[in-house]
């Protein structure tokens, strides 16, 4: 589309993806249930490319400045990027990493296959101290669940003047609110079940990069591992790509008034906020002061997972292989888009009980 690089985030959220325009077209890539195709085209078979997988990744490449690629979730976009890793190298990781990702690290270490060095990515010449050498950098940013926020310019700049690949998990800021690639970053990482899709019913993943050449070995690696979306999901995922701006604005707003209006509350011993985006961690000051709050809660969902448009909340020590520099007490708080005055009034009612 001409002009395409002029647009804002909000309109390449809308515009990217779309079938092409002819009478009677339709505006939104049908979902094609279809795992071959006929031969001598670009498609071929559906573990190689497919027409939503083609939709998704236009609007999400867009949006991050890049070339996306979908996988059947973000564990299998991870572990497409660790397995670049040569054997016997080296990966440095934030300590407070997703569980999923710290989990995978280790057990690639104990297997023998890589070795891990954990930092704390809020101690910025430690982090980059520890890169030379390495062969992968990866970052959170803000970090899960204790939400961290990195100096991601500065940790890119050095991770490249090290000679280290570098990825960024993005799930938490979406790419309305960061855009590593533009920092550096060789490697973008989304859990797109989270805030990208936006609903609580998908489960997919995905990769940008602006390099070609990273783009052809990270397809090559999801067409050899299999780590393909389905068409459904791809379809339910781009649909809520185009309301991602809107989600997230409305969202980030309540998260910001919730911290506002509780940030002091006598029952709580510290609340966390990287002050962007709609994550939010009360800290309480044991375990079972945190689980009184979350069964007193009525309009908020105790569940895993986040960045629905539901307001959802989770201890994550109650996860056995979560850090244990993670507070015990810790409440992780995906605010939603529902009005901020009855998340409020269920947040107050609980708070109040403990």
């Amino acid at each position: 589309m001409a002009g395409r690089e002029n647009f804002h985030r909000e309109t390449l959220a809308v515009s990217a993806g779309r079938p092409a325009h002819y009478p009677d077209a339709p505006l939104n890539e049908p979902v094609v249930f279809a795992s071959a195709f006929g031969a001598g085209g670009e498609l071929e078979y559906a573990r190689y490319n497919h027409p939503n997988s083609r939709a998704f990744e236009e609007t999400l490449g867009a949006l991050e400045g890049g070339h996306a690629l979908a996988f059947a979730s973000g564990m299998a976009a991870t572990a497409a990027v660790i397995d670049l890793v040569p054997n016997g190298g080296r990966v440095v990781v934030p300590r407070h990493s997703y569980l999923g990702t710290i989990a995978l690290l280790h057990s690639a270490q104990n297997a023998g296959r890589l070795s891990v060095t954990e930092v704390d990515i809020l101690d910025t010449a430690a982090v980059v101290a520890a890169l030379p050498g390495a062969a992968l950098a990866w970052l959170e940013s803000p970090t899960n669940p204790a939400l961290e926020v990195a100096d991601l310019p500065t940790l890119l700049a050095a991770a490249h003047a090290a000679g280290v690949r570098s990825v960024v998990d993005n799930t938490f800021a979406t790419p309305v609110l960061q855009r590593p690639l533009e920092w550096g970053a060789d490697i973008v990482m989304h859990s797109a079940t989270k805030s990208l899709a936006g609903h609580s019913d998908v489960v997919l993943g995905a990769l940008v990069v602006r390099d070609e050449e990273l783009h052809a070995e990270l397809a090559t690696r999801r067409k050899l591992l299999g780590g393909i979306a389905g068409p459904m999901e791809l379809y339910l995922a781009l649909r809520g790509l185009r309301t991602l701006s809107l989600r997230v604005e409305r969202a980030s707003a309540n998260a910001a008034e919730l911290v506002r209006r509780f940030g002091s509350h006598p029952a709580l011993a510290e609340v966390r906020y990287p002050d962007f985006g709609s994550i939010v961690a009360f800290v309480f000051a044991d375990a079972d002061r945190a689980e009184r709050f979350i069964a007193a809660l009525e309009l908020w969902r105790h569940a895993t997972s986040l960045g629905g448009v539901e307001s959802t909340l989770e201890r994550r020590r109650r996860h056995p292989g979560e850090s244990l520099s993670i507070p015990e007490g810790l409440v992780r708080l995906s605010v939603g888009i529902e009005h901020v005055d009855d998340l409020a009034v269920d947040l107050q009612r609980a708070l109040d009980s403990v």
